[in-house]
């Protein structure tokens, strides 16, 4: 189920377009969330126990499937005692072997038992898959997110470059005061310091997300995806249907069978068994053999059985307890997160439909005005700073609009279809 997932997740989520984000080339092939997804299901080191988790529960349940064992037992009485019983001239031995009947059908309610603890283990397990995928999902878009802030960080300090060799040629022409020169030098500083810094976020984001698959270096190339690709959106009540079919709701039910499993075994243990023995006696004395057999019932065990039920059925109830509390909170958090989705969505699309080719648009103007003199170096700097802005927020906006869908994904356990497949 998990790998089937994963795929789906990974054509759901991001479209792969190769070079649509433009920064400094990374050593190593390039990477998409696909390949990611499959290095991380397969190397990830949180998801190896639970190939032990199963191996162990495995073994229970093939325990739970013996018959209780042959006891075989032997006696010697009435020997090194004094007067006819000295010595071993007297002495009995007897030889036997014994078994314990089980009643009650317990046999089978161990067997079941130790069937719903391994399903309870698969589901943990496909639960935790989900986790890793959500995560290795999440750092992917971080990187995404790095790479475009860096190139917009990058055309910052192209502009403000630019910006510096032009006021410097304007000053020198006496067609601007030096106080503008040291302005433009000041703002390509921290232009430089910010494009430094971005390379800085995106080499520990690209560490995470190499992390994920149990690498100490990002030996990946840069990552390929369309970070302005949006999600289409689903009705709420179509993604709260989903929610039943979550890992984590499934356990909730693996938990309840393992528990009704225990209430009847603990039912079961109410009844006594049998336990039939059958030997052989030597008589030393007169060298004769004669057979003994045996019949022994434990008694008082409905009481000490009872204490067993209590429990489990408490277990029970405390399922039940636990499975609502988390169907609440799993709505009230799907509910926060769509409409989350939803502004981001709305934000991003505005961004870059409207607002940035206007701001592209000022900016040539503004580029212009400045060249033959009409506008300041102040006027200059607030434009380019304007449309970086915007740029900035376009991809804060288009990623957050990605990681809301990967919540929804993990919350709901389904990937979500592509705004435009």
């Amino acid at each position: 189920m998990s790998v089937c997932f994963a795929r789906a997740l990974c054509v759901a989520h991001l479209v792969f377009v190769a070079g649509s984000c433009a920064s400094a080339q990374e050593p190593g092939e390039p990477i998409t969330l696909r390949a990611a997804v499959e290095r991380t299901l397969a190397r990830n080191p949180e998801l190896v126990g639970f190939g032990y988790r199963l191996a162990a529960q495995n073994a229970r349940a093939e325990a739970a499937l013996l018959r209780p064992p042959l006891q075989l037992s032997g006696d010697i009485e009435d020997f090194l005692g004094n007067g006819a019983a000295s010595g071993f001239d007297s002495a009995e031995a007897t030889f036997s072997i014994a078994r314990v009947i089980e009643l009650g059908d317990k046999r089978d309610y161990r067997r079941a038992a130790a069937e719903a603890a391994l399903s309870l283990v698969e589901v943990e397990r496909a639960a935790a898959e989900l986790d890793v995928l959500a995560e290795v999902t999440r750092r992917f878009i971080h990187v995404a997110r790095d790479q475009e802030q860096l190139r917009v960080t990058m055309r910052a300090t192209e502009l403000a470059r630019e910006t510096a060799r032009s006021t410097e040629a304007r000053v020198a022409a006496a067609r601007a005061p030096e106080v503008e020169l040291r302005r433009a030098r000041v703002t390509l500083a921290r232009a430089e310091i910010d494009e430094e810094h971005s390379e800085h976020e995106l080499l520990a984001a690209r560490r995470a997300l190499a992390a994920m698959w149990g690498d100490r270096e990002d030996a990946f190339g840069r990552i390929e995806t369309d970070l302005f690709m949006l999600p289409a959106v689903e009705s709420f009540e179509a993604l709260e249907a989903r929610l039943a079919g979550n890992p984590d709701y499934l356990r909730f039910v693996s938990a309840a069978r393992l528990r009704d499993a225990e209430i009847r075994l603990a039912q079961a243990h109410a009844r006594s068994d049998l336990v039939l023995s059958g030997g052989i006696r030597h008589l030393q004395e007169t060298s004769d053999q004669a057979l003994v057999f045996g019949i022994t019932m434990p008694l008082g065990r409905a009481a000490r059985a009872q204490s067993s039920r209590v429990e489990a059925e408490a277990l029970r109830g405390l399922n039940d307890a636990d499975s609502e509390a988390h169907a609440v909170r799993v709505t009230a958090e799907l509910f926060w997160i769509y409409q989350e989705l939803r502004h981001a969505i709305t934000e991003a699309g505005i961004l870059r439909a409207s607002v940035l080719p206007e701001m592209e648009a000022a900016l040539a103007a503004t580029r212009v005005a400045f060249e033959q003199g009409r506008y300041s170096f102040l006027e200059w700097g607030d434009a380019q700073r304007a449309l970086i802005d915007v740029e900035r927020a376009l991809i804060e906006a288009s990623a957050s609009a990605h990681l809301y869908l990967a919540e929804i994904e993990r919350l709901t356990g389904e990937p979500l279809s592509p705004a435009n497949p």
